[in-house]
């Protein structure tokens, strides 16, 4: 939405209008994909909320011209963000228990018991 490119719904973020219980409403992530009403669809990027919200696309995507806070997408963004990067290592190179079985074992240079690759 923000960034004007499409993608697989299993990849995106179902922004709808919900009650936050002050009679006005917010914008919540749909995370099971079933809340009623308008919903629009949003990449989860940061980025991506970033031009959403400079766009003022929410208001056409929900038609309603708003204003809502986007503290709940912006969590939802960034957790999302966060599960997509690869987990640090917490063991130091070179300090691996394992390495110095794995160093005489004969295996190839790519370290596959099978590969005829040199």
């Amino acid at each position: 939405m923000g960034c004007r490119q499409t993608g697989p719904r299993s990849v995106l973020l179902r922004v709808v209008l919900a009650d936050a219980g002050t009679g006005t409403p917010v914008l919540v992530v749909d995370e099971r994909r079933r809340m009623p009403g308008r919903g629009a669809w949003l990449h989860p990027d940061q980025r991506c909320l970033e031009l959403a919200v400079k766009r003022r696309a929410f208001g056409r995507a929900l038609r309603d011209p708003g204003p809502w806070g986007t503290e709940d997408v912006a969590r939802a963004v960034a957790r999302a963000t966060e599960q997509d990067q690869p987990q640090h290592s917490t063991t130091v190179p070179g300090t691996d228990p394992g390495a110095d079985r794995r160093q005489g074992s004969g295996l190839e240079a790519d370290g596959d018991p099978m590969s005829t690759h040199r």
